[in-house]
């Protein structure tokens, strides 16, 4: 066990690294310059200069990625540049409406998408196959943002049944920021469903075709036990892992869900930041998304010996 999680982190901190050195090259070749940027169309070659060298831009790629390094390895993800504040205090500030959009969004998934799965597994080549197979392969194909602006449509503007973008009033209540995100985490969880009823059906599909489920219903129990006890606990290691690629992937990719729905989250700052060439944000935000991506990762591998006894780790 010791081992193991000793070769994850040492693998962990390799992504990390690797992460942390392609988004600092491609954030400083990326065209635009931050600086003049904030200071506008006014600014003098001097003003702007001054202020590249207050931010230390006009020192070479290699110097400022070690400065930055040395700062992150210290726990400081830098000073953003526009909202002039540090980055880990603006993604604390951030990260409360992503984090219950993405647990609201893969609970909702879960929810639509391993029932669904079950039915079309067992009752494979039937008709409710065949709609479960089709809504997946539908939900797979629409883009979010045009079922977010569909939605938006019909129950914010039509029904006024929730609000149309926002998270609510700065005191909201958890009702109140719930209900805010009623119809972002609808659109995620319905899309993202799609791929946890194809892999539920896989899984089930592979489980129900082997001995030991015909064993059991020529013992004759019932077939709710035989799909549930027998099947459903042997099937389940797929599934655990695309739900926690899901969680992952809702947490760094909100993004144009976000947008579209005026969230003041992680995933609206980092493309406000990317359209400001705000550096440091960028930097910080897709390294600590890349740290809780592995880190999703290593909990799933940890939760394969919980759900089959037969995994060592």
């Amino acid at each position: 066990m010791v081992n193991f999680v000793l070769r994850r982190a040492a693998g962990m901190l390799a992504v990390l690294v690797l992460v942390a050195v392609l988004v600092f090259v491609l954030t400083r070749t990326a065209s635009g310059d931050p600086v003049a940027v904030l200071l506008g169309d006014m600014a003098t070659a001097a003003d702007i200069e001054r202020v590249r060298k207050d931010y230390g831009l006009d020192q070479s790629v290699p110097v400022q990625f070690g400065l930055w390094l040395r700062e992150v390895l210290q726990g400081n993800l830098g000073q953003s540049i526009f909202l002039q504040r540090p980055v880990t205090q603006a993604m604390w500030e951030r990260a409360e409406p992503t984090a219950l959009l993405a647990l609201m969004a893969v609970g909702l998934a879960a929810a639509i998408g391993i029932p669904c799965g079950i039915v079309s597994a067992v009752w494979r080549g039937r008709a409710v196959d065949q709609v479960f197979t089709g809504v997946a392969m539908l939900g797979a194909s629409v883009p979010s943002f045009w079922l977010g602006l569909v939605l938006i449509q019909l129950f914010a503007v039509s029904l006024g049944w929730f609000p149309v973008s926002g998270y609510g009033a700065p005191n909201a209540s958890l009702s109140e920021r719930v209900h805010a995100l009623m119809l972002p985490a609808t659109v995620l969880g319905l899309l993202n469903s799609a791929l946890i009823i194809r892999f539920t059906r896989a899984s089930m599909l592979d489980v129900l075709s082997e001995d030991y489920v015909r064993t059991a219903r020529s013992k004759g129990l019932s077939e709710r036990v035989v799909v549930f006890k027998h099947a459903l606990r042997n099937a389940l290691v797929p599934i655990v892992t695309v739900l926690g690629l899901t969680t992952a992937l809702m947490i760094g990719g909100a993004v144009v869900t976000e947008t579209v729905f005026g969230l003041p989250g992680v995933g609206n700052l980092v493309v406000n930041a990317v359209l400001r060439r705000d550096y440091p944000v960028i930097q910080g935000a897709l390294l600590i998304i890349a740290a809780l991506y592995v880190l999703i990762n290593f909990a799933i591998d940890l939760l394969y010996a919980v759900v089959d006894p037969r995994v060592k780790v």
